[in-house]
């Protein structure tokens, strides 16, 4: 009898090793199997930003040339096809409008960036280069300090569509376009003069004018974009 008590006590030992080996592998097949799912979660898209991360300082408009080099032979380069033209110009134009607003000349621009070529903002400017990511970060600061997201929202749409791609994938880019969406709401309020005396009560009934012209405008365009869509059914 004395023999047969130690064997039920080794008979429990492992029994009671096992228990807790037992509970544990759930655990392990779980986090197997959420190891994939979390390298998949926005692999392509990260992925996509690693390449864009390398090449920023030299990606530019498809056919703006290269601008990683600050050389005169930046001169030659060109924006031939319609759209990016297009865009490229309007951006232009927004950054020529920014360095005026800060009452600077394109030398003072130069200067501010460290360009070892003096006419590359000229280029820029006239809409003839257009610029890599890297340059438009750093013209924010210098030019949009007091709204750096819509400056680079602008520019980067414009001058950068990789990137922004990229940018989209990650969900990323919508938020900025309604950052600067909400901007160019302030920015109507902030460039009136009269607005901003308004009285408490005279600025509610001017804010709900503009809400209804608003609703009025959108109910407008989507009876235009409803007829658009009839007549190319209809062709």
């Amino acid at each position: 009898m004395a023999r047969t008590a130690p064997a039920k006590t080794r008979a429990k030992s492992p029994t009671r090793r096992t228990a807790p080996r037992t509970a544990a592998k759930p655990s392990r097949a779980a986090a197997e199997a959420d190891t994939p799912a979390l390298q998949a979660l926005g692999g392509k898209a990260v992925r996509n930003i690693a390449k864009q991360l390398h090449s920023w300082t030299g990606s530019l408009l498809a056919g703006a040339g290269n601008a990683a080099d600050m050389s005169l032979g930046l001169a030659a380069a060109s924006i031939s096809r319609p759209g990016p033209k297009a865009a490229v110009q309007k951006a232009a134009s927004v950054l020529r409008d920014a360095r005026e607003a800060a009452g600077m000349t394109l030398d003072d621009v130069g200067e501010a960036l460290d360009l070892e070529d003096p006419s590359f903002m000229a280029l820029v400017e006239s809409g003839k280069i257009g610029l890599p990511f890297e340059m438009i970060l750093r013209l924010a600061t210098i030019l949009g300090k007091n709204d750096p997201v819509t400056f680079v929202l602008q520019l980067t749409r414009s001058y950068n569509p990789r990137v922004w791609k990229s940018l989209e994938a990650l969900g990323i880019g919508k938020l900025l376009v309604q950052a600067g969406r909400e901007r160019e709401f302030a920015n109507i309020y902030r460039s009136n003069t009269a607005a901003r005396s308004l009285s408490d009560e005279d600025f509610a009934a001017a804010l709900a004018f503009c809400a209804a012209a608003f609703a009025s405008a959108l109910e407008f365009l989507g009876q235009v974009r409803e007829g658009k869509t009839r007549s190319k059914a209809k062709g």
